[in-house]
């Protein structure tokens, strides 16, 4: 108990040393324009234990905040990711842990694809799109394999495991091209692809044909640069019509535990206006 006020201590205080002056670009999609929270009310908010609405709203607004990975926050979402009960909560704190969290924060996270909560598993499967730990993709191929699981976790799931250009994940997105969903097999595809540089299609047999011949040492080496997926649209006349709150985006980024080794990306620049620089990690 003595532990857990000591960290709803710093937490409220160090709000008072944030950037203030970065608010109304980090909070402004999270509510009034006009009157947006302030860090401290994120901050309470995300320690209100007798609401659990607040707790999630606040762990949001920090979690999606430019000062959101101040080390009392962070210990803040992995506590919530390890031991909070409420699944709406939960799956916020892990939305956040995987921003700012390190490679080691994967391994809590993908322990949460085994939650009773689907919304809790496919915020997981989100997660590990950011933190690249190798130690978790066995846990990330066998729940995108179990065709019991929702279908939007498996796709988030196949997306994530293209950061991982090895034997078993190969497999495991090869057995996904026969799963019965069309967008599970095409999200398997497109990680075959980044981890190869090939494109054999959505044939199993060709993949496995490809994978027999060619030297092990070959396999993985036309590989391409993972970056994690992020929501993009082009404006509209509307988004400018509102010119005090043209929307900004996040663009698609390096996993947190990967270093850039200069290879080829999968995601060009968009052609409308976006944030230049990746929120997370």
């Amino acid at each position: 108990m003595r532990a857990s006020a000591i960290l709803v201590g710093a937490i409220l205080a160090c709000t008072t040393l944030c950037a203030c002056d970065t608010i109304g670009s980090d909070f402004r999609a999270m509510g009034d324009v006009l009157s947006p929270p302030s860090p401290t009310e994120a901050a309470q908010w995300a320690v209100d234990t007798t609401d659990p609405e607040n707790m999630r709203r606040g762990v949001v607004l920090l979690g999606t905040s430019s000062f959101g990975g101040v080390d009392a926050y962070i210990k803040l979402y992995r506590f919530y990711v390890k031991d909070i009960k409420d699944p709406l909560v939960q799956a916020a704190a892990i939305s956040a842990l995987s921003r700012f969290g390190i490679p080691e924060d994967a391994v809590l996270i993908a322990e949460r694809l085994d939650s009773d909560y689907p919304h809790v598993r496919l915020a997981a499967a989100l997660g590990l799109q950011r933190i690249h730990n190798v130690s978790v993709s066995q846990a990330m191929w066998k729940k995108m394999g179990d065709e019991s699981e929702a279908q939007e976790t498996r796709v988030e799931l196949a997306i994530g495991l293209g950061q991982y250009p090895q034997d078993d994940s190969f497999q495991a997105l090869v057995t996904a091209l026969d799963h019965s969903e069309l967008t599970v097999n095409l999200a398997a595809l497109d990680s075959l692809r980044l981890m190869t540089g090939n494109d054999l299609g959505i044939d199993r047999m060709r993949w496995l044909g490809w994978y027999e011949t060619t030297p092990v040492e070959k396999r993985f080496r036309g590989q391409n640069f993972y970056l994690y997926p992020t929501f993009q649209r082009h404006l509209g006349f509307w988004d400018y019509v509102v010119f005090w709150d043209i929307p900004k985006f996040e663009t698609p980024g390096l996993p947190n535990g990967i270093a850039d080794a200069g290879s080829r990306k999968t995601y060009d620049n968009p052609a409308s206006p976006a944030d230049p620089t990746p929120s997370g990690p």
